[in-house]
């Protein structure tokens, strides 16, 4: 009998992120093309990424970097403080990213990249998007 699936983490408030990991090995992290999905509330980038760093387990590090696709996230600042550690925000200039996702980068723990789910998703197209990376 296959295990459920993770649950989604359950926003505790209207600026949490809503965030699933796929499962890793008892071994340890594996490369793999996507680690997780995440479901902002917007697209304003400086006020998502917050919540969603804050919902990482303490395993994936410290996350200094963070790479998105410009076509996707509207112009912002090239850093910002979360939980008073300055992140950088590199945007690619890729013409399309299909999946859309977001790398999230901490030294000494490696990557992790996540597929964005649209914020207009519907829950139902946010569930089955977010139940593929398991």
């Amino acid at each position: 009998m296959d295990a459920a699936p993770p649950p989604l983490h359950s926003p505790t408030s209207a600026t949490s992120a809503r965030l699933r990991l796929a499962a890793q090995p008892e071994h340890g992290r594996q490369p793999r093309a996507i680690d997780g999905a995440w479901w902002p509330r917007s697209y304003d980038l400086a006020a998502e990424l917050p919540a969603l760093l804050a919902e990482l387990p303490p395993d994936c590090g410290e996350i200094t970097s963070v790479t998105v696709s410009s076509a996707l996230w509207p112009a912002g600042p090239a850093r910002i403080l979360v939980a008073d550690r300055p992140v950088r925000l590199c945007r690619t200039t890729h013409a399309s990213q299909d999946p859309p996702t977001i790398c999230l980068l901490a030294p000494g723990c490696g990557r992790l990249d996540l597929l964005v789910v649209p914020p207009d998703a519907s829950e139902t197209d946010a569930r089955r998007l977010m139940d593929s990376v398991t």
